[in-house]
């Protein structure tokens, strides 16, 4: 049976979809809130960014959850708990039971404990981190995939599954008085991002030439998610966003830019493309990472737009130049 037809439509959330609310701001309110997950990337840049632009809205403490002593510390001063612990995906082939349990133990269930433990000490929001991973892998080479206000989330793999776990339970705790803000969020890059964008850079840096596909994908530059979780936060809000930039980007635009602002001449090509369209469909592992890097997904920009909440702070090659710069 197909994955989509077995999830209730209720788990989904539709009418939770934020860009169906009117947002309005408080901007004399002051709100206290609590990171659950140490010197992670997206916390400490929202730290950083809201210390520098919402000094006068924004007070933020962290809490590390790699060991018990978090249960200990009291909730009940905090307005919201951002919640951004979680073990990334890696593609590493083959990967041990353990492992498995261990994505579920962090993605899951540690996020399920931190919002019950909000909720009961009367924090007001909880904000969590998921992920595009939960609608699945971006369609295969030459074929596109858009995400929209009718989509299905259907994970295909252990650690989609686990974001997604969490984020419908999570949402469940939600009601008048524990509002619950789930981002599912698509590639972020920044300066000092990992994942897939420093691989794109290195290869701008080095490589001459560069395949030129025409594939999509919606990105989230870290500046433009800063400024959107600020005003979530101030806000208060509750429901599911789609943050994104107002361009979506082919590899090859990615690969474009960077070389433009770090000064490195690469062309692009279309000479490679029959011979990458032929190996995406050979079975095996290669394919795979040739659908990973040329493969489309993208959120639909009407899922992105919100009714006074201003977020995209940075147009698309500015922010690949705070990126390289």
């Amino acid at each position: 049976m197909d994955q989509n037809k077995m999830i209730n439509r209720s788990e989904v959330g539709f009418e939770d979809y934020g860009y169906l609310k009117k947002f309005v701001i408080d901007w004399s309110a002051k709100k206290k809130v609590l990171i659950t997950g140490a010197q992670s990337y997206i916390g400490e840049s929202f730290k950083c960014w809201a210390k520098k632009y919402y000094d006068k809205n924004i007070e933020v403490d962290t809490l590390d959850m790699k060991n018990n002593s978090w249960r200990r510390v009291d909730f009940s001063s905090y307005d919201c708990v951002l919640h951004v612990a979680g073990i990334a995906h890696v593609d590493t082939g083959k990967i041990s039971a353990d492992v498995k349990k261990n994505y579920y133990a962090v993605n899951t269930k540690l996020a399920i404990e931190a919002a019950k433990k909000a909720k009961g000490s009367g924090v007001k929001q909880f904000v969590l981190m998921s992920s595009m991973i939960i609608y699945g892998e971006p369609a295969a080479y030459g074929k596109y995939k858009n995400i929209d206000e009718h989509s299905m989330p259907s994970p295909s793999g252990f650690y989609g599954d686990s974001k997604w776990k969490a984020d419908k339970m999570v949402r469940n705790l939600s009601n008048d008085d524990f509002h619950v803000a789930v981002l599912r969020l698509p590639m972020v890059y920044g300066k000092g991002a990992k994942g897939n964008y420093p691989v794109l850079s290195k290869i701008a840096r080095k490589l001459p030439v560069f395949p030129d596909i025409d594939n999509r994908r919606s990105i989230l530059h870290i500046d433009n998610l800063c400024e959107f979780l600020c005003k979530l936060i101030v806000s208060g809000e509750n429901g599911i966003y789609f943050p994104q930039n107002k361009k979506q980007a082919k590899t090859s635009d990615i690969v474009e830019a960077i070389s433009v602002i770090v000064g490195k001449k690469i062309i692009l090509t279309k000479s490679f493309n029959p011979l990458i369209g032929f190996i995406s469909h050979l079975p095996g592992r290669i394919p795979k990472l040739v659908n990973k890097a040329f493969g489309t997904i993208t959120y639909s920009q009407t899922l992105s737009r919100y009714d006074g909440l201003e977020y995209q702070v940075n147009d698309w090659l500015q922010s690949i130049r705070l990126t390289e710069k």
